[in-house]
């Protein structure tokens, strides 16, 4: 009987497999047998430790949603000011994404109908959103932002900024010089003097 540790190991050699298929092939590539090939294991050998191709990608998305939590409250500890706080933590979330863009891409591109069903998947998701909002939280129970500040609305509001030059930056379409971290930088800057100038969005208006 194999000891938990060895288990534990083989999962993610699992999980390695999974994402350097979905790297190379494209997510249909992520099959149960196609990863017994890429291990030169016996094709059932995965079901042994994953139900199926869902509970893989389950698995590997939740990988990816925890490492990026910890890059951004890894540059979240020890900030104490709000422009040099938050410039960090916005280089960190763009570093991330260009550093493992794959991983970028199942956590963000990949719609998972499942998702609901694995509990792990779902911690990690929720603690990868998190950290979008918690150094606000952090800023508003400072008094720097003013207490009545929608926090989920602002954090919306950075997630944007950052994820469309990634996004454009990944398929190709962004030339030097304006490339993520660029746009990225600007953009932060500029959403965070409005924050601290107590700026709102415009309401949402329809011509009648």
């Amino acid at each position: 009987m194999l000891s938990e540790e060895a288990v534990g190991e083989f999962r993610e050699r699992l999980i390695d497999a999974a994402e350097r298929l979905f790297a190379t092939r494209g997510l249909e590539a992520v099959t149960m047998r196609q990863l017994a090939a890429e291990l030169g294991v016996s094709p059932m050998t995965p079901y042994r430790y994953f139900a199926d191709k869902d509970a893989i990608l389950a698995a590997v998305r939740a990988r990816a949603f925890r490492r990026h939590a910890e890059a951004l409250e890894a540059a979240r500890a020890g900030k104490t000011h709000g422009a040099e706080g938050s410039s960090s933590i916005s280089r960190a979330y763009v570093r991330f994404a260009l550093d493992h863009p794959e991983a970028y891409k199942l956590m963000f591109d990949v719609e998972q109908p499942s998702s609901a069903d694995y509990p792990e998947l779902v911690a990690a998701g929720e603690r990868s959103r998190a950290t979008m909002t918690a150094y606000l939280r952090d800023l508003a129970g400072a008094g720097v932002l003013a207490p009545d500040a929608d926090i989920e609305l602002i954090g919306h509001m950075f997630w944007s900024a950052l994820h469309g030059p990634i996004q454009l930056q990944l398929a190709g379409y962004l030339k030097a010089p304006y490339d993520a971290e660029r746009l990225s930088e600007a953009l932060s800057e500029a959403l965070w003097r409005g924050v601290l100038a107590g700026a709102t969005p415009a309401p949402a208006t329809t011509d009648s």
